[in-house]
C-alpha cells in the first residue's frame, strides 16, 4: 500500500511567500522551533510567529503538520 501526499499549493504559491516566510518555512520543516528558527534567522521568536501567522493565512493552513507537509511538497 502506497500514499500519495497532495495539496493544492505549487510553486506560485510558493512565490506568493515573501523570502523570510519561505526561510522561516524551511527551518520549521526541518523540525526547529520558534526560537530555533528565530536564533538562526537572527529574529526574535515574536517576529518568527508573525511570520508562520502571515504563512499560514497567505496558505490557508492551521497546523504545523500541514505547514512541514506543505515546505516538503514545495520543495523547501
Amino acid at each position: 500500500m502506497s500514499f500519495t501526499i497532495t495539496t493544492p499549493h505549487d510553486a506560485a504559491t510558493a512565490a506568493a511567500l515573501a523570502p523570510r516566510e519561505r526561510e522561516t518555512l524551511q527551518h520549521i520543516a526541518r523540525g526547529c522551533t520558534y526560537l530555533q528558527a528565530a536564533r538562526l534567522m537572527g529574529l526574535s521568536k515574536h517576529t518568527v510567529d508573525a511570520y508562520l501567522r502571515r504563512i499560514r493565512a497567505k496558505l490557508d493552513i492551521t497546523s504545523t503538520a500541514e505547514l512541514t507537509r506543505t515546505a516538503i511538497a514545495l520543495g523547501l
